[in-house]
């Protein structure tokens, strides 16, 4: 199977939140590179295609897009 991502993603383990519209939702970063990253999530029915990724952490928030969706993970790009 051959990569198609634009760059490589790093194993991470970090609590973040997902922000949308008045509603935030907990979420476990997985992985992550400059591009975007991997979220696991409980479900991810009522997640909306564009969210702001919170990661106190860090003290850092990214909007993203939603590329991808599994039972239990998300894969999002980091929009600008």
């Amino acid at each position: 199977m051959q990569e198609q991502r634009t760059s490589p993603r790093l194993r991470t383990l970090k609590a973040g939140k997902i922000s949308f519209g008045g509603g935030v939702i907990d979420c476990t970063i997985r992985n992550v590179s400059a591009s975007g990253a991997a979220l696991d999530v409980t479900s991810p029915v009522g997640i909306p295609e564009h969210f702001t990724l919170i990661v106190e952490a860090d003290q850092s928030q990214t909007p993203c897009r939603v590329m991808w969706r599994k039972p239990k993970r998300i894969g999002v790009t980091f929009v600008d």
